[in-house]
């Protein structure tokens, strides 16, 4: 059961980097690790730097993919962001957190961008 999971997991990651290219992001990084947390997808768009955390479910039966990303997974998130900041020298940048909710279902993905999902507290 895990390893589907990672498998809806994968494929719901693939479906949300190809949507957001065709959107105008540059993708810069994917499955960035620190020792914190685990960043998604790390991409530009416009004059922002986008640290995005993706969702991916077969249905709602358990809530939008977006009520998964807890407090404690933004704090994460955050502090992941910071050390990449600080790490790649890109500190003079705007930066966004987005969650990309993917929706599967039959092979057909259904994706959502929200924009500004958190905000640094």
């Amino acid at each position: 059961m895990p390893d589907d999971k990672k498998k809806l997991g994968h494929r719901g990651e693939t479906a949300a980097i190809s949507f957001l290219q065709t959107k105008g992001f540059i993708i810069l990084e994917t499955n960035y690790q620190t020792k914190i947390a685990e960043i998604d997808i790390i991409a530009k768009d416009q004059d922002r730097i986008c640290f995005i955390e993706v969702k991916t479910r077969r249905s709602l039966k358990k809530g939008l993919p977006k009520e998964s990303v807890t407090y404690s997974k933004q704090k994460k998130i955050i502090l992941g962001a910071s050390l990449y900041l600080k790490t790649t020298q890109q500190m003079n940048f705007k930066v966004r957190f987005d969650v990309v909710e993917v929706i599967e279902k039959k092979g057909q993905f259904n994706i959502n961008l929200i924009k500004n999902a958190f905000q640094i507290f």
